[in-house]
């Protein structure tokens, strides 16, 4: 075996991105479900300002991201377009919302941050519902 080859099989590459997506997904869905929650229950929110409109408008920015593009994200489907949102989040969480804090309480978001730049650079790998639609797109011609 050549351990300093770096073309490798993109079968090991498929199968660590489809692991690391789901891991890295539900994760960040533990995050983004109590914030549902908040949202649902109709009380009064308490939520982090950080775009100027309010923390209701910015907690459902914050639900969008962190429930529902995570959900995207473990499934493979618009897996570009949901890490973009992912990541503007955990830049707003690390920079904004923990910008005075100490690096302890900004680690978390950008360990996030840095495996949603990494699954960005790489896409969603073969194991995905985008490489599905992809295949078909190609074999139908649209």
């Amino acid at each position: 075996m050549n351990y300093f080859n770096s073309n490798s099989s993109s079968v090991p590459k498929d199968i660590i991105l489809f692991v690391v997506r789901v891991f890295i997904g539900f994760a960040m869905l533990s995050h983004g479900f109590p914030k549902l929650q908040m949202l649902l229950e109709g009380g009064k929110i308490e939520f982090f300002d950080f775009i100027g409109l309010g923390p209701l408008v910015s907690l459902v920015l914050t639900v969008i991201a962190e429930f529902v593009c995570s959900i995207l994200l473990i499934l493979g489907l618009f897996t570009r377009i949901s890490l973009g949102f992912l990541i503007f989040t955990m830049i707003i969480a690390a920079f904004v919302v923990h910008g005075a804090d100490p690096f302890e309480k900004r680690e978390m978001s950008l360990i996030y941050l840095s495996v949603y730049l990494l699954l960005m650079a790489f896409g969603a790998g073969k194991v995905s519902v985008d490489h599905m639609i992809e295949k078909r797109k190609r074999a139908s011609d649209w």
